[in-house]
């Protein structure tokens, strides 16, 4: 089992505008040792109700029943990026998940601190509610919010804006 600071502890690389981001989807075993999706959930909701207690809370709706939706639907899109049932295929309009995410994130302008926070309030959800989830599957989950998230940044600290293909993005298949 995970302890609260060995979750902490799980590492945040930088950014590299254009360089090509390998990952590979949260293991099925993560999502079943959460709870399955009532246990994603429960850590969804945990984090986005951190997230709108952040610096980057700005990034989300701040009426309280479009931002319950965002949590509803983002909670979805783990759920079945985790290997859970099929909930997210109306939202991604028939597009690969991982793609549709990449593309969703071109409509704000993300810099790195942004990803940073964002990455730093899951670590804290996931000390919170994942201390029953063996640190290895804790690990898996993390190197794919990790890595893929470096896709989702697009304002650079040299005043650029670069939006990443999801050429760049290079899923790796297990055992890999």
């Amino acid at each position: 089992m995970a302890t609260p600071r060995e979750i902490r502890a799980l590492p945040i690389t930088p950014v590299v505008k254009g360089e090509k981001v390998p990952f590979r989807n949260p293991p099925k075993a993560f999502y079943d040792a959460i709870g399955g999706e009532e246990g994603m959930k429960e850590l969804m909701y945990d984090f986005y109700d951190k997230i709108y207690e952040s610096s980057i809370a700005h990034f989300f709706p701040q009426d309280e029943e479009e931002f319950d939706e965002v949590k509803f639907k983002n909670s979805k899109f783990f759920i079945q990026i985790c290997g859970g049932p099929k909930v997210y295929e109306d939202e991604a309009k028939g597009m690969d998940l991982n793609e549709y995410m990449i593309r969703v994130h071109d409509d704000f302008s993300i810099p790195e601190s942004a990803r940073i926070e964002w990455l730093g309030t899951m670590r804290e959800a996931l000390a919170d509610k994942a201390q029953h989830v063996d640190i290895e599957l804790i690990r898996e989950f993390w190197e794919y919010l990790e890595r893929f998230s470096k896709l989702t940044v697009n304002h650079f600290s040299d005043g650029s804006t670069y939006y990443a293909s999801y050429t760049q993005a290079h899923e790796e298949k297990a055992g890999n």
